[in-house]
C-alpha cells in the first residue's frame, strides 16, 4: 500500500507518541523534522540506517500540543502571513506555521524577514 501524505503520518506519530508520554518516536525520514527541532518543540534525533529509505528516533520533549498538515499547499505571499499564522496558531508567537520557499522549509517568521513567499506546508505548537 503505497502512503499517500507521508509528512502527515510523521506529524500525526509524534502527535500520538507527545499523548501518550513517551519519550522517543520513531517514524520515516522527512526533512521537516530540522524546523520542529531548531523551535525546540523535539530534542535531538539520529537517523538509523535499515540499508532502505532508513529511519529516524526523535526525542520528545513534552512541549508539541497538536501539529498538522495544511493540505491542498496554498500559495502564501508576504502579506498573507499575519492571516493564515491568525487562522491557524492558537495565539500570537506561539508555535510555528511551515512553508516551502525557492530557499528551502521555513518558519513563517523567518520567510517574513527573508521577504519572500511560498507554499504552505504545516503548523505545529
Amino acid at each position: 500500500m503505497v502512503k499517500m501524505n507521508v509528512l502527515n503520518d510523521c506529524l500525526r506519530s509524534i502527535v500520538n507518541a507527545e499523548r501518550q508520554g513517551r519519550k522517543q518516536v520513531l517514524i520515516r525520514p522527512t526533512s521537516k523534522l530540522v524546523l520542529c527541532k531548531d523551535t525546540v518543540y523535539i530534542g535531538e534525533f539520529e537517523i538509523v540506517d535499515d540499508h532502505r529509505s532508513g529511519k529516524i528516533v526523535v526525542e520528545l520533549l513534552g512541549r508539541i500540543n497538536k501539529c498538522g498538515v495544511i493540505s491542498p499547499r496554498y500559495d502564501v505571499t508576504l502579506g498573507e502571513f499575519e492571516r493564515w499564522a491568525n487562522n491557524i496558531l492558537p495565539a500570537r508567537q506561539f508555535g510555528c506555521v511551515v512553508l516551502t520557499t525557492n530557499v528551502g522549509i521555513l518558519t513563517h517568521e523567518e520567510a517574513r524577514q527573508r521577504h519572500i513567499g511560498g507554499k504552505i506546508l504545516g503548523f505545529f505548537y
